[in-house]
């Protein structure tokens, strides 16, 4: 298929809508890996005075996405007790003489207290609803300048809500915050001292934690109700810090994790159904599903092997590419150097969207993996972005470190349509919910509507 061919028909599925109404946000990127359901409600311009339905001060220091079910939305934090943390600029995480990859000189430890708090705020009010402390203590590790100790975003069932701390522990509330159950985790070095940031999992009977590590890495799986744990498969791996997918497809349900070794997938039985290598150093962008395949990726700038791959159902074994294929039996297609570093793909109406750290976004047919469009740049200002794109009604949209939402036409046309700044720094994943934006900066926590 030729580069005019998809982008004829990406272009014909503008006019398709594939998602239902959605009420909820329950985990980090939706159950859609980015997409919302198209609502008249939500809003293409907005501004520290435009468009902002209600705005809350969140102390502490965390880059977890808010999650939203019905009136709830959930947050975490880490606060450290005795002292202000000063977020750094943002160009004080880069090294421009690196192609603007994290330095691993910006690691800390600190010595003062920390207290992990869950938060359930009201969707309607913006007051919180119940906060509750789920430890108080020194920080086992360090974490880099750019992380937090609340960088795992919570996930929900609309039964309970799991808040998962990755030197501390995972904890299940209902959802008027009474504890439930809660599982300490024993504090593994991480690369460099970088810290955690996957976030936990569910499907209908268990809630799922990967921690990849420099120690002893593993995925286990929790009862949802009592916390007993199920099942514990030991991974051979070292640090990474993509968050795991449930793909429930045609054949079975498979619990797919991306990491620096390879993309694996186990059943829900912690038996390893198969794998794929070949991927780049520093995995951090979370796998998503779309149209049946599933697409997974890394793009460490600094490495010369940044794969995209979208992988068909029903693989065993391992589906691994000889070194002059592009596709096989069980891989649709893979193109080794258009993958990004920090932020997750995304799929929308039949195109694949790749949101580049320095500011480039690419398109291309998400069911072939034919060029529409290659990197365009998204400003003349030198942004940078680590929060995953999302999409509704027709447009695309990329959040820089900056706090500034570009706002992009969906399509085979290239075309920025806008910019909307809150003017704070920004690496949250924003959630979309009932016709509204959740988004979170450093100290802030926003709904945006045009409903208000």
């Amino acid at each position: 298929m030729s580069a005019r061919v998809a982008g004829v028909l990406c272009g014909a599925a503008l006019g398709v809508t594939v998602l239902s109404a959605q009420d909820n946000w329950p985990r980090f990127r939706g159950t859609e890996g980015g997409v919302a359901a198209d609502h008249p409600s939500l809003p293409d311009v907005w501004g520290p005075s435009q468009n902002i339905v209600w705005t809350l001060d969140v102390p502490g220091r965390s880059w977890s996405s808010p999650v939203v079910w019905g009136d709830h939305v959930f947050i975490t934090t880490a606060i450290n007790t005795v002292e202000t943390e000063t977020l750094l600029p943002v160009a004080a995480y880069v090294s421009r003489s690196n192609g603007g990859t994290m330095t691993f000189m910006d690691v800390s430890k600190p010595a003062a207290a920390h207290r992990w708090i869950v938060y359930d705020v009201d969707f309607k009010t913006g007051r919180i609803r119940w906060e509750r402390t789920v430890r108080t203590g020194v920080p086992a590790k360090s974490r880099h300048l750019k992380n937090s100790y609340a960088a795992e975003t919570p996930v929900t069932d609309g039964e309970r809500v799991y808040a998962y701390f990755g030197d501390v522990g995972l904890f299940a509330f209902d959802m008027e915050g009474t504890p439930l159950w809660s599982k300490p985790m024993d504090a593994f070095e991480m690369q460099t001292g970088f810290g955690h940031a996957k976030s936990p999992v569910v499907d209908d009977r268990h809630v799922y934690i990967v921690n990849d590590n420099e120690e002893q890495s593993f995925i286990v799986a929790f009862d949802k109700r009592t916390g007993n744990r199920i099942w514990r498969t030991d991974r051979n791996e070292k640090s990474n810090w993509t968050t795991p997918l449930v793909w429930r497809n045609e054949r079975r349900t498979e619990i797919v994790t991306a990491a620096t070794g390879g993309v694996r997938s186990y059943d829900v039985n912690g038996t390893l159904l198969w794998e794929l290598t070949g991927m780049s150093t520093f995995a951090v962008p979370s796998p998503i599903t779309a149209n049946g395949l599933l697409y997974v990726m890394s793009g460490y700038s600094a490495s010369p092997l940044r794969p995209v791959y979208a992988i068909r159902t029903g693989a065993s074994g391992d589906i691994s590419l000889k070194a002059d294929e592009t596709s096989n039996a069980f891989v649709a297609w893979a193109d080794r150097t258009l993958g990004t570093f920090h932020p997750s793909p995304l799929v929308y109406r039949g195109c694949l969207y790749i949101l580049h750290d320095r500011g480039f976004l690419t398109c291309s047919d998400a069911a072939t993996g034919k060029p529409i469009y290659g990197r365009q740049r998204l400003s003349t200002d030198t942004a940078t972005f680590t929060a995953s794109p999302w999409a509704y009604n027709g447009k695309v949209f990329a959040l820089s470190e900056d706090g500034d939402t570009y706002v992009i036409q969906a399509g085979p046309e290239f075309k920025v349509l806008g910019k909307n700044s809150l003017n704070e720094m920004a690496l949250a994943t924003p959630a979309v919910a009932r016709g509204s934006i959740i988004v979170r900066t450093a100290s802030k926590l926003y709904r945006i509507s045009k409903s208000n």
